[in-house]
């Protein structure tokens, strides 16, 4: 009987944290030695400068003793921080929603798009309320990888050699921003270190080790803090040593919902998860199976319900500290039966955008499961990384300023000490109040569409989870609709003709990077989105 699994795009963070389990760890011990493993072998995807959305669901010993909890650690816009500091910078707006182009790509790349980041903090808080072990023990694989070194992966190298995305700084871009970034990451000629290349990284070692030793306030209010504070100081970044010292993860309640008569638990604003479960809402008012997977109508019904969602996140949803978020409306059933009634009348919904790119998206997941029935998924990230490095600390900044819109009096308008909103929804789906699907992506505004479509694939289609996660997938978070280069053409060609404008990827793999965990039967089953290196495994 399998007795716990951990599933992430890295082998080597999986791997650490099944060894963690191996040695009588939980899923929280085990998903937090994954996350800094995560951090130091795919290094502009995550790390402690980043930020995410973690639900933990741990049982208890009988009834009334479980505890289900989000530890929400969404980047926060610096003190410095004001609402019309870029409105004259504007160029366009990724065609997906997901950021802004602005004058100098300063929200971008560099020192002033990074948001306050909040995963050590995340990371430590979990494994004190909620593990086993302690934090240096937690630590130890990712120093160690950190001290002697990995292997360049072809997910990682493909990243890193990812063209220009129209506007966005490219991944290569990134890594040339600071000499300590130049450093670790490129040759002698400019050029990323190839597949098979190791990456030693002896400072981001140190820094590991002293906050093991120190503890988190050590890069919160100790020396660390103050050397990232004259770090921004010299170089024109929003952060200052207040910032980090006062900087604090939020604990809330899940975000429920019901699908078919299972329950969905997600995470609150400013996560993706009402626009999950707003989706789930819709589409509850078909019978997609009788529509067959991927046809052109489940397509089509399926791409109008991503689209309602997304006009109604673009209008309504931000920061709940900052802006009203009608959640109840949101995810009523009610609503949900109405906007079904017209995708049924064959109505289209207009997502509006401002003239502008694609998205480039850095962003992991992990699933976990112990063999007590404790659970964790958990999305963390970057966003695409500022590829700032400061000398001799080894890791790199978040670069979430980019997604706060900077046109003032907007839902997502910057503001000082405002999260940012992002698509992220770690989900856990119960079936008679059990774990049954615990699943989630990174993908940028891809996300909630990638863990939607995981979702009913299993529910609906009664895939398991490597096939959930393995079949083609579409998004529509713009008036087009976006497919892999898996959906046949003579689909495209009928979506066209209900007057769809559809973009083909180059991508087998596209849409998300969905990782899951089936339970059922007391058995587990796993499923690693085929687009990366990662797997899923078994103790």
């Amino acid at each position: 009987m399998t007795q716990g699994m951990v599933c992430a795009p890295q082998p080597e963070a999986v791997e650490a944290g099944v060894d963690v389990l191996r040695q009588g760890g939980n899923a929280i011990d085990a998903a937090m030695a994954c996350a800094f493993v995560q951090g130091v072998v795919d290094p502009l995807m995550c790390g402690i400068a980043g930020f995410g959305s973690l639900q933990i669901y741990m049982p208890g010993p009988g009834p009334g003793k479980a505890v289900h909890r989000f530890i929400d650690f969404h980047g926060t816009c610096p003190g410095k921080s004001t609402p019309d500091m870029w409105e004259k910078l504007i160029v366009g707006e990724t065609r997906d929603g997901f950021g802004f182009i602005l004058k100098g790509q300063i929200n971008d790349a560099g020192y002033q798009s990074i948001t306050v980041p909040l995963s050590l903090k995340a990371y430590a808080e979990a494994v004190e309320q909620y593990g086993t072990r302690s934090l240096a023990q937690i630590m130890e694989p990712a120093i160690a990888y950190a001290r002697d070194g990995y292997m360049v992966r072809p997910a990682v190298y493909g990243f890193w050699m990812q063209p220009d995305r129209y506007g966005r700084v490219t991944t290569l871009g990134r890594l040339e921003q600071t000499p300590a970034s130049r450093k670790l990451y490129l040759k002698d000629d400019g050029m990323p270190k190839d597949i098979g290349d190791v990456v030693v990284n002896p400072d981001l070692a140190r820094t590991l080790e002293r906050i093991g030793s120190e503890g988190p306030d050590v890069f919160f209010k100790g020396d660390i803090a103050r050397a990232i504070a004259a770090d921004m100081a010299k170089y024109g970044g929003l952060i200052s040593y207040d910032d980090l010292a006062n900087a604090k993860t939020t604990s809330v309640e899940p975000l429920w919902g019901s699908y078919r008569g299972y329950r969905v638990a997600t995470n609150q604003p400013p996560g993706g998860g009402i626009m999950l479960i707003e989706m789930l809402n819709i589409l509850e008012n078909f019978d997609l199976k009788a529509l067959g997977h991927n046809t052109p109508e489940y397509i089509r019904v399926l791409a109008e319900a991503m689209k309602r969602a997304t006009a109604d996140k673009d209008a309504h949803v931000g920061d709940p500290k900052f802006v009203d978020v009608p959640v109840a409306r949101l995810t009523d059933k009610a609503y949900a039966a109405q906007s079904a009634a017209a995708i049924k009348r064959g109505d289209k919904v207009s997502v509006e955008r401002m003239a502008g790119t694609a998205e480039s998206a850095h962003t992991t997941h992990i699933s976990v499961v112990d063999e007590d029935g404790n659970c964790v998924s958990m999305t963390h990230s970057l966003g695409s990384s500022s590829g700032v490095v400061t000398d001799g600390l080894g890791f790199q900044y978040n670069n979430c300023m980019g997604v706060f819109d900077p046109r003032p009096g907007r839902t997502g308008s910057i503001a000082a000490g405002k999260s940012r909103v992002s698509s992220m929804c770690p989900t856990i789906v119960f079936k008679d109040d059990k774990p049954f699907l615990v699943i989630g992506a990174p993908g940028g505004t891809q996300i909630a569409m990638g863990v939607l479509q995981g979702i009913l694939n299993a529910i609906d289609f009664g895939m398991d989870m490597q096939e959930a996660v393995a079949a083609p997938r579409i998004s529509a978070t713009s008036n087009a609709i976006d497919v892999t280069n898996r959906i046949t053409r003579r689909t495209q060609t009928a979506l066209e003709g209900m007057g769809y404008q559809v973009m083909r990827s180059p991508r087998s793999f596209d849409f998300a990077w969905v990782h899951g965990i089936r339970i059922q039967g007391g058995t587990m089953d796993g499923g690693a989105d085929p687009a990366t290196d990662g797997m899923a495994m078994a103790v």
